[in-house]
């Protein structure tokens, strides 16, 4: 498999329209002029990815505070989204990427290793955008534990 092309900061953030975990379109055009955190995660109700969304869900008044909106990205259904937004209160837009389009466009998708196995899947990936579509902070992966802390520390945010 080629490498994904990865973002760096400076680079125009590619723009998506997916289902969210109530079916509705959400664009991140719908965004502009805001700050953007997109983050992509392997699967909805891991331990992993559940830690990590639970941190979003309880940062997020203060990130919002910081003018943050939090969209995260998995490749699975609308439908296994509103169960997982509905059993651990994830207070944030959920966005299904079933074609994994969206990944590939953001580098969250590759070659990672697992467990000491090269595996292809979904890199646990977080990017910035700023107000003007540009990524701020492109950041491959990120470790599900602590993840929410070390972004708001390289945001200037207090933790």
């Amino acid at each position: 498999m080629t490498e994904t092309t990865r973002l760096e900061a400076g680079d125009p953030a590619p723009q998506f329209t997916l289902t969210d975990q109530d079916g509705a379109s959400v664009s991140l055009g719908d965004f502009a002029g805001q700050k953007v955190v997109v983050y992509f995660y392997p699967a909805a109700m891991t331990p992993g990815c559940t830690t990590q969304a639970c941190d979003f869900r309880d940062s997020l008044g203060s990130l919002k505070g910081a003018g943050y909106q939090v969209l995260g990205l998995s490749k699975d259904a609308p439908a296994k989204l509103k169960e997982f937004q509905e059993h651990d209160r994830v207070n944030f837009p959920l966005l299904s990427d079933e074609d994994l389009s969206v990944h590939h466009a953001y580098g969250a998708y590759g070659v990672k290793n697992l467990y000491g196995k090269e595996v292809t899947g979904v890199l646990r990936s977080t990017f910035v955008v700023d107000e003007s579509g540009t990524i701020q902070l492109a950041l491959y992966n990120v470790k599900a534990t602590g993840h929410v802390a070390s972004l708001r520390k390289k945001l200037g945010l207090d933790a």
